[in-house]
């Protein structure tokens, strides 16, 4: 698998077919690391960096920062993968991938956890929120200086995320692949999943109002449960860890 690119592979179970996580905008596959032990139960677990998401180790010049770009780029790591359909667990952005890529892709998709995200963000742009991205130092000293800024759930996502305190990818970037989704909706791609689907959805979500009961009269796959998830933010799977391992685990465990 040393042709695959930003596909890291940390064991599991083999035969259950493989579990591929997909973090959100500026995260990084590393930062599913205390939802991997337990996940290793349910199948053979992989977190995949997403491109612009790798550090200064891998240069790309944005020139497509599209959903569908990033979407052929998980559909070749599942081709690449080789083990049969996956299950994909999405976080934000990695949830907006894992669906489109079940639409687009439904024989490498076995089933979809989608945390957290929204088929559309209609006029939202990043441009409120750009000062304050200025005011970030170059490289954050410690930890717990990020957790001062980001609050102590993000702060350590985000620590967890950078190399040595310092930003993995270019903030421009960042700015564009979600300014990218505010004209545009993922509707007919969400409406073309046919793959069981776990959908949660925060309290202090991202989501715009009344949008996730959309997502769930939507639907026409085979098996889709909802949970919003009382009290937590939009890092689902480390604000209420338990929530969210509950909701998996059983999730997962009704696929066998």
């Amino acid at each position: 698998m040393d042709e695959c690119v930003g596909l890291r592979d940390w064991g599991g179970r083999e035969g259950a077919g493989p579990i591929v996580l997909l973090h959100g905008l500026m995260g990084r596959g590393r930062t599913w690391r205390r939802q991997i032990p337990w996940l290793r139960r349910y199948g053979r677990v992989f977190t995949f960096d997403a491109e612009f998401h790798r550090g200064p180790g891998f240069p790309v010049p944005p020139d497509d920062i599209s959903t569908e770009r990033f979407v052929a780029d998980v559909a070749e790591i599942l081709t690449c993968l080789d083990q049969g359909p996956a299950t994909l667990i999405g976080h934000s952005m990695g949830g907006l991938h894992a669906w489109c890529t079940a639409a687009e892709y439904p024989e490498l998709v076995r089933a979809l956890v989608v945390e957290d995200m929204s088929p559309e963000f209609t006029g939202q742009s990043t441009d409120a929120w750009a000062p304050w991205f200025a005011s970030w130092p170059e490289r954050f000293a410690s930890q717990a200086e990020c957790e001062a800024l980001f609050g102590p759930v993000a702060g350590r996502y985000f620590y967890e995320a950078f190399d040595d305190g310092a930003l993995h990818g270019d903030i421009d970037v960042f700015r564009a692949i979600a300014d990218h989704w505010g004209p545009r909706d993922h509707w007919p791609q969400w409406r073309a999943v046919q793959a069981p689907t776990l959908l949660l959805e925060a309290e202090f979500t991202v989501v715009p109002p009344g949008v996730g009961e959309r997502m769930v009269r939507s639907y026409t796959g085979p098996d889709l449960r909802y949970l919003k998830v009382d009290g937590a933010g939009h890092l689902v799977h480390d604000d209420a860890p338990g929530v969210f391992r509950g909701a998996v685990e059983a999730f997962l465990s009704g696929l066998d």
